[in-house]
């Protein structure tokens, strides 16, 4: 068995004295992982970073095996982020967040290519943390646990949308809400593609996109969400 595809490294982890295994995101193979020979080597050290882009070959004898890569870089993401605490938690949470939610090889071309961009985006503008909510959006419709804010739940109205329903995921007015709005989660405009957004309102969006990402996500896959994403949060807080 062999394929060639172009990924993003997600971790490392070392096998035996000179090998490493290596999770990766790909374009057509989805989440995958494999053995990289020599990989604990003064070359491949630089290379095996997380959030390379990489291009890969895979072998294995059979389908269902572990198989080995062989790894070629295409351009590395650590100089960009190295010197910046938040474009550096940023990655990581990119990263650990992958490796949560998604299944192994199971293709998701979409979301890699928006995985790409966003991790692209670290180290060329200071807005990527809207990219990085409007990404975890994404995230939850793929797997099919997306939002609908498209219009309010109650009333039917398109506009003064305010909050998301914890239990169904959709948009509340501020009418619509009524005395329960202090049992519904923020919905700031940012979640909604409106305009740019402060920290606050930016952290405010990951509490509701969190919401379901560790209650719904997290029950589907049995794990709890990864520790990378709070501290990614925690940062973006303590700007706010």
């Amino acid at each position: 068995m062999e394929w060639r595809d172009e990924g993003v490294l997600l971790s490392v982890r070392k096998h035996g004295e000179t090998s490493v295994i290596i999770d990766v995101l790909t374009a057509s193979h989805g989440r995958h992982a494999g053995v990289v020979r020599g990989g604990v080597s003064r070359k491949m050290t630089p290379i095996l970073q997380p959030g390379s882009q990489l291009d890969l070959i895979w072998r294995a004898r059979l389908s269902d095996h572990l198989g080995s890569f062989t790894v070629e870089p295409i351009r590395s993401r650590t100089a960009g982020v190295m010197n910046d605490r938040l474009a550096l938690a940023g990655l990581n949470a990119i990263a650990a967040l992958v490796r949560f939610a998604l299944p192994e090889r199971e293709a998701h071309p979409g979301l890699f290519q928006g995985t790409v961009t966003l991790l692209d985006l670290l180290s060329v503008t200071d807005a990527w943390p809207l990219a990085y909510l409007r990404w975890e959006l994404a995230l939850l419709d793929e797997l099919g646990f997306g939002l609908d804010l498209s219009r309010c739940a109650v009333t039917g109205s398109f506009d003064d949308l305010a909050y998301v329903s914890p239990r169904t995921g959709r948009a509340v007015s501020q009418q619509g809400a009524g005395e329960w709005a202090d049992r519904l989660l923020p919905l700031p405009l940012c979640l909604l593609g409106q305009g740019d957004a402060s920290d606050r309102e930016i952290v405010d969006g990951l509490s509701t996109t969190g919401h379901f990402l560790a209650g719904q996500l997290a029950h589907s896959v049995g794990k709890q969400l990864p520790a990378a994403r709070d501290r990614l949060i925690d940062l973006l807080a303590r700007q706010g």
